[in-house]
């Protein structure tokens, strides 16, 4: 299968362009009409419901007993690893650490003019949820990448969710959970499980906030219980887009775009934009040639033919404005002098500088996140972080000069907005300090004073 070539001045271009923001608008009404019920259902039935739809949609049967995985089945599943393979997910682990440690906010304190104490608290969340999706592969990666983040921030419980396949246990994701420091794992996947999640059952505890990537049927499910919990964002099917000049190597850009249109689930993205059309000629048929002996070949044809395409552009400047515009997952810079150009980068989840910085990098082990946010919404969001899983508590500690000097403009706003409650209990606390008179300290003069007075007093008696 060979991907498609459009020129961006032409219709076809501009209809394709249409459907790939037109993935900004939802899940649409079907699906959200499926998950609603499954959540209401999850809701009456507590774990009942999980294990009769964890049956139906994964055509796994389980008991209360099994659905959640213990922590000896973790540590036997890292301990069972090749060595090669555990020291990969070690080393990810570690690099992961480290970047995300560099990610954290901390708390901090001032003291204004007046004597007013300001600042903000950082704490962690206490109890978080990490969504691992299954499918068609497992994803350990997944794994490190949000529980990891949770740990370095501090989180006190981190809850795993992630469907059981039908063909056995996921060895290497339960072997990550334990890599990752993953407190509870239970073998449940879906809109099901991320209700779960929200609103508790017998066997998982509710969370305070769900993280993580899924199928459009997850994604509404974590839209919908957003404040019942905190979501990190809607990260959903992957999207990669290159931008390539005559420098680049056609094959590699080829493997890149197939790259992200493998994942399986057919509503991933795939489009690479270039200013030379005998680039996107070769690259379209590296693509053909790369797919003939793929073992998901089927899958990545289906991507392309929906949602892949080379397009050329009349220059650099106009594939940069296209590709802000679009706000891809993974934006891949392949072309001459790629850092120079790094700073028009406005909307991306990611961005990978010259041709030696493919995505897969940044999928397992370069450091950043590879939970991105997509369908455009890179426009407004950001990468998964450590601080992702911190809450911020305003602190304000204010002085009697505060309120003497603050306090008048304070009621005359309070009763600009008509709430002449909020103005009386600011003025409560002027009139303290006009009974007493005088400035600010004036108070603990007058005490020593009387308590001088009472001295002399008592002595002369």
């Amino acid at each position: 299968m060979r991907p498609r070539i459009l020129k961006s001045d032409s219709p076809a271009f501009r209809r394709f362009l249409a459907t790939l923001i037109e993935r900004r608008s939802g899940s649409g009404s079907n699906v959200d009409a499926v998950v609603s019920a499954i959540i209401d259902e999850v809701r009456r039935r507590g774990d009942r419901a999980l294990i009769e739809m964890t049956e139906r949609f994964d055509r796994v049967h389980l008991t209360p007993a099994r659905i959640r995985v213990s922590a000896a089945e973790m540590e036997a599943a890292r301990a069972s690893l090749a060595p090669g393979d555990r020291r990969a997910l070690e080393l990810a682990a570690r690099r992961i650490r480290e970047f995300h440690r560099r990610t954290m906010e901390h708390s901090f304190f001032y003291r204004d003019r007046l004597g007013t104490r300001l600042g903000q608290m950082v704490r962690p969340i206490e109890r978080v949820g990490i969504y691992v999706p299954g499918g068609q592969g497992a994803y350990p990666s997944t794994v490190l990448m949000n529980a990891i983040p949770a740990r370095v921030a501090g989180v006190s419980e981190i809850v795993m969710v992630s469907p059981p396949s039908s063909e056995g246990e996921r060895a290497v994701v339960l072997a990550a959970a334990r890599i990752a420091g993953v407190d509870e794992f239970y073998r449940v996947g879906g809109a099901h499980a991320v209700a779960a999640l929200a609103y508790g059952t017998k066997s998982i505890r509710a969370v305070d906030k769900i993280v993580g990537p899924g199928n459009a049927f997850v994604q509404a499910a974590k839209r919908m219980v957003y404040g019942a919990v905190d979501i990190d964002k809607m990260a959903g099917p992957s999207e990669v887009l290159i931008i390539a000049d005559d420098s680049a190597r056609p094959a590699w850009v080829a493997a890149d775009l197939i790259a992200q249109a493998e994942h399986g689930s057919g509503d991933e993205s795939a489009l690479m934009l270039t200013p030379s059309a005998a680039m996107a000629a070769r690259v379209a048929d590296e693509v053909e040639r790369a797919l003939a002996d793929l073992p998901r070949a089927e899958s990545v044809a289906q991507v392309f033919a929906r949602r892949g395409a080379m397009v050329v552009v009349g220059d650099l400047e106009e594939a940069f404005e296209l590709a802000n515009r679009i706000a891809p997952e993974h934006l891949e810079l392949e072309i001459e002098d790629a850092a120079r150009w790094a700073g028009r980068i406005r909307n991306a989840g990611a961005a990978f500088i010259g041709e030696r910085s493919p995505a897969p990098l940044g999928d397992y082990l370069a450091g950043p996140n590879h939970v991105l946010p997509t369908g455009g919404s890179a426009r407004f969001a950001s990468p998964l972080g450590a601080y992702d899983f911190l809450k911020r508590t305003s602190i304000i500690e204010a002085s009697e000069r505060t309120i003497h000097e603050l306090g008048p403009a304070v009621a005359r706003l309070a009763r600009l907005e008509g709430f002449e409650a909020h103005a009386r209990a600011i003025e409560l606390r002027l009139e303290v300090r006009g009974a007493n008179g005088g400035p600010p300290g004036s108070r603990r003069k007058r005490r020593l004073a009387r308590g001088a007075g009472s001295r002399k007093t008592a002595r002369s008696v």
